[in-house]
C-alpha cells in the first residue's frame, strides 16, 4: 500500500512571525521594565530597554531581509513601540525621581502623549518609505535616553563631580517636556546612517556605527545617556540654526490651506519636487490633486522598501 505523501510546510506563511517575534519580544521585555522598576529594581528594568531597542532594530531588518513585511506588523510595531518606549521609561524615570504624590504623574502623561501621537502620525507619514530623516525625534531615542539616565548615575562621572549636586528631580521632569515636545514637533531628525564601502559617505557611515556599537559595549553606562542628549541637541540646535540664518528669499507666499510638507522647513525637500508643485498650481490643479501627484513623483524617486515593511526606529 502506498503510504500517503507528507505536506511540506509553508515556509512563507510563517515567514511573518519572524519579524512579529522581535516586536513581541520588544513588548516582553517593555513590560518586565515596569515591574521591575516598580519593585525598585532600576538596573534590570534599564537593560529591558535596552534589549527591547536591540529586539525593535532586528524586527524590521529580518522583515527586510526575508520579503515578510506586513501592514499587520506596521501597526504592532508601533503599539509595542508606544510601551517599550513610551510608558516604560517613563515609569522607570517616575519611581525612581519623581514625586509618588502630586504632580509626579503629569510630565509622565504628557511624555506618553506625545509618544503615541508621534507614532501615529509616523504610520500615516513616513511607514514603509526609504528614509534618511524622521519627522521628529524618535521615540526608541527619546525612551532609550530617559531610561539611560540611572545607569548614567552609576558612573564616576556623575558620584564624583559636582554634577551630583544638580537639581535632578527638577531637571529631569524638564528633560520630559523637552523630549515630549521634540516628538512631536516636525524637526528633521538623521536615521541609521548608510553603510556602504564604494563611497565616502557610505565608509563615514560604516565608521559611524562601528563607533556606535564600540562605545554601547565599552562605555555603556556612560554612552546611552549622553549619546542621547547629543542626538536631542543635535536635532533641536540645526532647527534653531536654520530658523535664525536662512530667510525665505523669493519663495511665493502659499494661502492658508494649501498643503506643506514638514521637511520643506527644512530645506530637505528636491527642487524638482518644489518645481512640480509651482507647475501644479500654475496650471490651476487644485490642492489635492497637486498633492497626490507630487506624492506619486516623490514615491518613484524615493524608491521605497516593500510595502507594509516594519521600519526603523521611530
Amino acid at each position: 500500500m502506498r503510504r500517503p505523501a507528507l505536506r511540506r510546510p509553508n515556509v512563507r506563511r510563517a515567514g511573518p512571525w519572524l519579524p512579529n517575534g522581535f516586536t513581541l519580544a520588544n513588548l516582553g521585555f517593555g513590560i518586565y521594565a515596569i515591574i521591575s522598576a516598580s519593585h525598585g529594581n532600576f538596573e534590570t528594568a534599564v537593560r529591558c530597554i535596552v534589549f527591547g531597542g536591540v529586539c525593535d532594530l532586528f524586527d524590521g531588518a529580518v522583515a527586510r531581509a526575508t520579503r515578510t513585511g506586513s501592514q499587520l506588523g506596521e501597526q504592532l510595531d508601533s503599539l509595542v513601540d508606544a510601551i517599550s518606549f513610551g510608558l516604560a521609561p517613563a515609569m522607570i524615570v517616575y519611581y525612581r525621581v519623581l514625586p509618588q504624590q502630586g504632580w509626579g504623574w503629569l510630565p509622565v502623561f504628557i511624555y506618553v502623549a506625545s509618544a503615541v501621537f508621534r507614532l501615529a502620525r509616523f504610520n500615516v507619514t513616513q511607514a514603509g518609505a526609504s528614509k534618511s530623516y524622521f519627522i521628529g525625534l524618535p521615540s526608541p531615542a527619546a525612551g532609550g535616553t530617559l531610561a539611560t539616565y540611572y545607569w548614567f548615575t552609576q558612573t564616576r562621572l556623575y558620584q564624583d563631580t559636582r554634577i551630583v549636586d544638580l537639581p535632578w528631580q527638577e531637571i529631569m521632569p524638564g528633560l520630559m517636556l523637552l523630549l515630549a515636545a521634540m516628538m512631536s514637533s516636525t524637526v528633521p531628525y538623521p536615521s541609521w546612517p548608510k553603510v556602504d564601502v564604494r563611497s565616502w559617505r557610505g565608509l563615514a557611515g560604516l565608521l559611524g556605527v562601528l563607533a556606535i556599537v564600540v562605545g554601547g559595549i565599552f562605555f555603556t553606562k556612560y554612552f546611552f545617556f549622553l549619546f542621547g542628549i547629543g542626538y536631542l541637541a543635535y536635532g533641536l540646535g540645526r532647527a534653531l540654526l536654520l530658523s535664525v540664518f536662512e530667510w525665505p528669499g523669493d519663495r511665493p507666499r502659499r494661502r492658508a490651506g494649501d498643503y506643506v510638507d514638514p521637511m520643506e522647513s527644512y530645506g530637505m525637500v528636491d527642487d524638482a519636487d518644489d518645481e512640480d508643485a509651482d507647475a501644479a498650481a500654475d496650471d490651476g490643479i487644485d490642492d489635492a490633486g497637486a498633492r497626490r501627484s507630487l506624492s506619486r513623483r516623490r514615491r518613484r524617486r524615493r524608491k521605497p522598501d516593500a510595502p507594509g515593511t516594519p521600519r526603523t526606529p521611530d
